[in-house]
């Protein structure tokens, strides 16, 4: 089940979740924030968590399925950094 775009998605997934921790950090310690940031850290990180999964799937149907959470943790993600940008927790650069 393993390919090279599944170890692309997985690397991306890993560097977006430390941008996600970060943003975690800078929330909570600057801008004391820790509703939304703790949503968002849930569901920024759990996004590589879910396609390591899948690449250890042990069937295209579970590939499938923990591919799919994925993109579902994807959009409830830009939902809590939308939040937070139209809150002005964050800028529009930091979106």
């Amino acid at each position: 089940m393993n390919s090279q775009s599944e170890n692309a998605a997985y690397d991306k997934a890993y560097k977006f979740a430390i941008r996600v921790v970060k943003a975690y950090q800078y929330l909570t310690n600057e801008k004391k924030e820790f509703v939304l940031s703790k949503q968002l850290l849930k569901s920024g990180t759990s996004i590589g968590a879910n396609i390591a999964e899948a690449n250890g799937a042990i069937s295209v149907a579970d590939f499938s399925s923990k591919m799919s959470i994925a993109y579902k943790e994807c959009l409830e993600t830009k939902y809590w950094l939308s939040l937070l940008k139209d809150t002005n927790y964050i800028n529009q650069n930091a979106f």
